[in-house]
């Protein structure tokens, strides 16, 4: 896995899994199989398994070096976390993570920040493991951006019913003094600050880039699939505020429409990155041409 540069910048890509475990209907509640009979020749063997007919959602991480810092995007789904709703992330306990993280020359010493995009189960897994019993941060020496709004509304749910990937993921970097409290606009410097987008969750951001005239942004959840640039109407079962969710997915859309803004993804099958063009009076996602 390369480096995609941006300016001064580079982008990384830090792959956990990519397996088609999501189905369409489930995911995309008020969807029927005629809304998705137009799509399935462009869909297929891409964003969706022709054998099984799910779709592809790979969890990753974006590791973004700047000439100040190295920050990572999102941590997905993590080790030895207790997940029974998703076998393939139940209790998993392999090296890929940390061994695509080396890939790229770097170990958890080296990053100075995570960022949280949401607090989602698949977003914050790798925020902590599990050492001698104890949940700690797995990024030693970084501060961990959280949207307040965003902590306090799951650590306010996660009192009313236990929320496991709050009690292993998010408490513990709280408790360690590690976490960044900000609203959803912050600014890290002149070159990463967050944009707010909820609607997803309460305080959903997703992350900008600038350096050196070129541009990036990493949507977060925003957005799940490709579909939804054709479909921005489509609600993806997890939003929050539907509405919301819709009317931020609209105006992410016609925002970087028709610019030479990279736009990362989480959950867009690989390479995940590319840019918004229009399709009629819709969208379409072209993907980046560069290998990384």
């Amino acid at each position: 896995m390369g480096l995609r540069g941006i300016g001064e910048a580079t982008i990384a890509r830090v792959l956990e899994l990519n397996l088609p475990d999501f189905e369409p209907l489930a995911f995309f509640p008020e969807t029927t199989e005629g809304d998705w009979a137009p799509h399935l020749d462009w869909l297929k063997p891409k964003a969706m398994d022709p054998a099984s007919g799910n779709l592809y959602f790979p969890m990753q991480s974006y590791v973004v070096r700047t000439p100040h810092h190295t920050i990572l995007i999102d941590g997905c789904v993590g080790n030895h976390k207790d997940r029974p709703h998703r076998p393939n992330w139940h209790m998993k306990s392999d090296t890929r993570y940390f061994d695509v993280l080396a890939s790229h020359g770097l170990a958890v010493e080296d990053i100075d920040y995570v960022m949280c995009t949401h607090m989602h189960v698949d977003h914050v897994g790798w925020n902590t493991q599990l050492i001698n019993g104890r949940w700690v941060p797995t990024f030693p020496n970084a501060q961990y951006v959280f949207s307040k709004k965003e902590h306090d509304y799951w650590a306010a749910m996660h009192v009313e019913t236990a929320l496991p990937h709050i009690a292993d993921s998010v408490l513990p970097i709280v408790e360690a003094g590690r976490a960044l409290m900000v609203t959803s606009d912050h600014a890290l410097d002149d070159t990463v600050w967050l944009e707010p987008t909820p609607g997803h969750t309460p305080d959903h951001f997703a992350v900008r880039l600038s350096s050196a005239g070129e541009e990036a942004v990493f949507s977060g959840d925003l957005m799940h699939a490709p579909i939804q640039c054709r479909h921005p109407e489509w609600r993806a079962r997890p939003d929050y505020d539907v509405p919301q969710a819709r009317a931020t997915r609209r105006s992410f859309l016609e925002r970087y429409c028709d610019t030479d803004t990279l736009v990362c993804t989480a959950h867009f099958p690989l390479p995940s990155a590319g840019h918004i063009v229009p399709h009629g009076d819709v969208f379409d996602f072209r993907y980046d041409s560069q290998d990384w």
